[in-house]
């Protein structure tokens, strides 16, 4: 604005008409100067101009000051804003170094578990790339990580069991492919292809596992099992077979020993009681000896009876068929047979069939009549006539399954008995006592019940009261 005035001024100065205008009150009639006129209002001018020039000045002096104190709210607002920043910056940078570190960590302890693993590991893309390549691999195959890495597996290991077609099996099925490779004799390997997950491309692992160790171990276990069933089962038949053995070879002497003395060849009473004597003890021989056979019969008949799957049979007629074993083959000299025990049978009306195996579990319930007959033998002799044997049968159907429960009121086990009832007894130096002790162990029907009928078999008992077998068997 004072530009402007000054501008206008000059050019009201300098313009011809204007000057004439304005000059005249400076001079006098003569056509002089007055000077004191013309310094008075130029004086004036000059001060008012001054004045205005003043004015303008502090003007801008006030809004310089103004816009100095916003440019340095301004600049302090932004040396905030860079320190906050920096400060940021600063803290990512520190994160990201950690994270960094955490990263190379990371990937450092996954190679070491890789490489350290007892496993051979592999790992393939879909067209049989190696991309992973463990030192177990490099032992396994002698070939070096940094040849294996970026060729096809096939090529430069095509021994390997592993197919093209396992690969594409398990990336399109999306689930582990495991691989039995077993050379009888020698090694047996675990072979376990899975595929990727979450990857770009679609690739597997290959996983081969040494299990011989394990495999050896298995079978000997087994077969230690096998053994200590097989034990039991012949010490059971030894036990079932020895008595009536003893009675025929009893009789067979004494028929001797009269066939020695001649009193047979004599005539008169004392031949026809002796005849008689004889005769009792033919009876009994033959007695003994089908006692025998049946014993023999029936383990022939286990041991060639077994099926390749299991026939749905009536476990009612299964059990009556073992009492009426049992009655054959258990007796103890001076006591009740088996055959005069009292038997209950709780059963239910309608009984469905169940899949079994009928010699096998023939068995099992013999073995279990055998057990319960020795612990009712035991209280006998104990108590005396004041005692009643007696032995209850149950059979139910609970649910989906076949509920069996054998129960008796002989002696019964305690809790140390119980615990290791269904174990095969392991033989330590008597043989008497290891007869005695396999005799009474379960370890055979056990494994037949839950091995080979996939059914459940517990025991409850008490010293005083007696015990209960408890069998449940699947009907479908």
């Amino acid at each position: 604005m004072t530009n402007r005035l000054l501008l206008a001024a000059a050019l009201l100065f300098t313009s011809p008409f204007s000057q004439a205008a304005l000059l005249d009150p400076f001079r006098n009639e003569d056509g002089s100067t007055r000077w004191q006129y013309v310094a008075n209002f130029s004086s004036g001018v000059l001060i008012i101009l001054l004045t205005l020039v003043v004015i303008s000045l502090f003007v801008t002096w006030r809004r310089a000051r103004r816009y100095n104190v916003e440019l340095e709210a301004i600049r302090g607002h932004l040396e905030q804003r860079v320190q906050d920043r920096t400060a940021k910056l600063e803290h990512e940078v520190s994160e990201h170094v950690i994270t960094t570190q955490r990263l190379q960590s990371s990937e450092a302890y996954i190679r070491n578990i890789l490489t350290s693993m007892p496993l051979v590991l592999v790992g393939l893309s879909k067209d049989g790339t190696i991309t992973q390549w463990n030192r177990r691999a490099e032992e396994r195959s002698g070939i070096s990580t940094e040849e294996a890495i970026g060729q096809n597996l096939w090529k430069i290991y095509p021994d390997i069991t592993v197919t093209p077609k396992h690969i594409e099996q398990a990336i399109e099925q999306n689930e582990a492919l495991t691989l039995r490779y077993s050379q009888p004799g020698s090694y047996h390997m675990d072979i376990t292809v899975y595929p990727l997950e979450h990857t770009q491309e679609p690739g597997v692992v290959i996983l081969v596992d040494d299990v011989t160790r394990q495999v050896i171990a298995e079978n000997m276990l087994i077969h230690h099992d096998k053994l200590s069933s097989m034990g039991e089962l012949a010490t059971t038949m030894a036990n079932d077979i020895n008595p009536p053995l003893q009675a025929i070879l009893f009789d067979l002497r004494n028929f001797q020993s009269l066939l020695e003395s001649g009193k047979l060849q004599n005539t008169g009473a004392d031949s026809a009681a002796e005849v008689e004597r004889v005769q009792q003890l033919l009876q009994n021989a033959s007695k003994n000896g089908q006692q025998v056979e049946s014993v023999i019969r029936n383990l022939l008949d286990f041991a060639h009876g077994r099926n390749d799957s299991a026939q749905d049979a009536n476990v009612v007629d299964i059990l009556e068929h073992s009492l009426i074993q049992a009655g054959d083959v258990l007796s103890v000299p001076n006591a009740v047979p088996f055959r005069n025990i009292d038997i209950e049978r709780h059963f239910e009306g309608e009984i469905p069939l169940a899949p079994c195996y009928i010699t096998e579990l023939q068995q099992v319930f013999l073995t279990l009549f055998r057990h319960a007959y020795q612990s009712l033998v035991d209280k006998s002799q104990r108590l005396g006539a004041e005692f009643t044997p007696c032995i209850k049968l149950y059979v139910t159907e609970c649910y989906d399954a076949l509920s069996i429960r054998i129960q008796h009121n002989g002696t019964g086990l305690d809790s140390d008995e119980q615990m290791h009832l269904f174990e095969p007894y392991m033989r330590k130096g008597n043989e008497t006592k290891a007869a005695e002790e396999a005799d009474k162990r379960l370890s055979f029907p056990y494994f037949v019940i839950t091995e080979q009928h996939k059914g459940q078999m517990a025991v409850t008992s008490d010293p005083e009261v007696g015990t209960t077998f408890h069998i449940q068997l699947d009907l479908h």
